[in-house]
């Protein structure tokens, strides 16, 4: 008797449906506008006043979370398309987030920073990536039972410049430079710089293709201009 109860349907005659369809829509439209006007009334002001600096055009879908006290920086038009975590630790003064203009920031993104993470321009980040300056706890056995935050030594600046992709569900882990226009496969665990223009993937990442192109006006599109005393860079696969 329960199968057939899970298999009742409402009839949907041709005008039911259309209503329906209509209902579908108004819905939407509804709720797209309560997003908009949580996102003016309460998202995008209560996170400006809680930045240093906040830069024009920024959208905030979901109020960002943040635990600490971090210096946060918002350039221009950074787009926060789910919910963002930021942890801040207490290990040195003013830890710093940067987040550059241009920045597209996905779902469920987590920002651990306790000296400083920059995001340069145009950096595209997808769903569930962390990143972070540090391990959170010491390497030392006897430092991690007796619950000792890391030492200073283990705290390391993170930087991704302009241009780069990262991949969904990776880790970006301290100390690491994460060149210009670099792609960072999903799940990717990065615990060494990657060159600029290289497709790095892996646990721990690698980098499995060169030569990507870069965009016009970049340093590096001048660089690999043909000319005397500057042949082409051909692109290939690393070894």
């Amino acid at each position: 008797m329960a199968v057939g109860i899970k298999q009742i349907r409402l009839p949907m005659p041709g005008p039911v449906l259309a209503a329906y369809r209509f209902a579908y829509l108004i819905h939407r439209v509804l709720f797209r506008l309560m997003q908009w006007l949580i996102t003016f009334f309460l998202r995008e002001p209560a996170f400006r006043s809680r930045c240093e600096t906040f830069g024009k055009r920024v959208l905030v879908s979901r109020l960002p979370f943040i635990m600490g006290q971090p210096k946060i920086h918002i350039g221009n038009d950074v787009n926060f398309f789910g919910s963002t975590v930021i942890y801040a630790g207490s290990l040195i003064d003013e830890p710093t987030l940067i987040i550059k203009d241009r920045v597209d920031i996905g779902h469920l993104v987590s920002f651990v920073v306790n000296c400083e993470i920059v995001i340069e321009e145009d950096v595209n980040i997808a769903n569930g990536v962390c990143f972070r300056d540090s391990d959170g706890h010491p390497r030392d056995t006897e430092a991690r039972i007796a619950d000792l935050g890391p030492p200073l030594e283990e705290v390391k600046p993170v930087r991704i410049c302009r241009y780069a992709w990262i991949g969904g569900e990776s880790h970006i882990l301290k100390g690491v430079t994460i060149g210009e226009g670099a792609v960072i496969g999903v799940n990717s665990v990065v615990v060494t710089d990657i060159p600029p223009y290289t497709v790095a993937m892996g646990n721990p990442a690698r980098v499995v293709a060169k030569g990507l192109k870069p965009p016009p006006g970049s340093a590096y599109a001048k660089a690999e201009e043909p000319g005397p005393g500057n042949p082409a860079v051909p692109s290939g696969i690393a070894t």
